[in-house]
């Protein structure tokens, strides 16, 4: 008898990975996207050369320009839009099903008046709350070529977390589940501002030693945000939290690190987004984490110099000095 099929919402390079791993553990995929253009050259191509190029499609992942179909088969949903699309793709899903499974494999936030993604979809779909979130260290090419890769799923309701794992775990992509929602989504959001300042550490050319101290105390400023929004302090030791933020802020992979290294290069932020080419999630989610930490008092030394960047109000040197001639204090704090 053959699987379900899964809906993914977001053809870029990570939905399009995830896809890949949905149809290797034997789920036909529709593969849709906002860019209509973008999914009649995958039809073409059979395969998303823009994005992840060398691998061609298996004939179970069929990209779609309309998603009435779809959606009349399925209520199995991945969204990997940017977090600043996850309202329009909310509006599309508005009366399509009385219940959705979604998964949300994005990570960011829409704002800093809601910056859990799970409730802005529970807001929007009227109390569906069989709502996921696909979180850890997890690059997409990788992904899309079958190399191990662990990741987590949460929800407030482990039937939704082991039915979202049980989609997509594999000996190759292995799911852990949990119930904290808020601290899963919570850690891949705010390690893109985190990676932001690596690049620019390392841009700057300022060594291993103050990439490590940078690490640490970002998962200090993560964890104190987090916490304060309902998140459990040992996530951020697992892989949404720290195995994140140690991927994304040491390998060149991350857009967000390279963001920080062309801006650490005098490379003006607008010059530095077309180089880059994809959605930098960490660009948003830096201007909203500054506005939730103002409101909330919660100090976040980082993200307010990465913030201070990206908004024209300091040079990079300037933020790093800025981070180095703080106060002396205790550790823990």
């Amino acid at each position: 008898m053959a699987n379900n099929p899964v809906i993914v919402i977001g053809a870029g390079s990570w939905g399009t990975a995830l896809a890949l791993v949905l149809v290797r553990n034997g789920h036909p995929v529709y593969l849709w996207d906002c860019e209509t253009a973008h999914i009649q050259k995958l039809q073409r191509e059979q395969g998303n050369e823009q994005y992840l190029p060398g691998i061609k499609f298996p004939p179970a992942i069929h990209p779609v320009t309309d998603l009435r179909s779809p959606l009349e088969e399925s209520g199995d949903i991945i969204i990997a839009v940017p977090c600043n699309g996850l309202i329009s793709v909310m509006d599309l899903l508005q009366g399509s099903k009385d219940t959705l499974n979604i998964c949300l494999a994005c990570k960011g936030m829409v704002s800093a008046d809601e910056p859990l993604n799970h409730k802005t979809v529970n807001q929007a779909l009227h109390g569906n709350d069989r709502i996921a979130i696909l979180s850890g260290p997890s690059f997409a090419v990788e992904v899309a070529r079958g190399l191990p890769t662990a990741v987590t799923i949460a929800s407030e309701h482990m039937a939704t977390a082991g039915y979202f794992s049980g989609l997509f775990h594999n000996e190759m992509f292995r799911i852990y589940t949990s119930e904290d929602i808020i601290g899963v989504q919570l850690g891949g959001a705010l390690k893109n501002v985190m990676a932001i300042a690596a690049g620019i550490s390392d841009g700057m050319g300022f060594g291993a030693n103050s990439r490590a101290a940078l690490i640490t105390r970002g998962l200090a400023e993560i964890t104190r945000l987090g916490v304060e929004l309902g998140g459990k302090p040992e996530t951020f030791m697992g892989l949404a939290g720290l195995g994140d933020l140690v991927l994304t802020c040491t390998d060149d992979q991350s857009r967000n690190r390279r963001l920080g290294l062309a801006l650490a290069q005098g490379v003006s932020l607008e010059a530095a987004i077309k180089r880059i080419g994809q959605a930098i999630e960490g660009i948003h989610t830096t201007f909203e984490v500054f506005k939730l930490a103002q409101r909330l008092s919660i100090e976040m030394p980082i993200s307010e110099q990465v913030y201070a960047v990206l908004s024209g109000r300091t040079d990079p040197g300037t933020a790093v000095q800025n981070l180095l001639s703080r106060d002396p204090k205790q550790e823990r704090e």
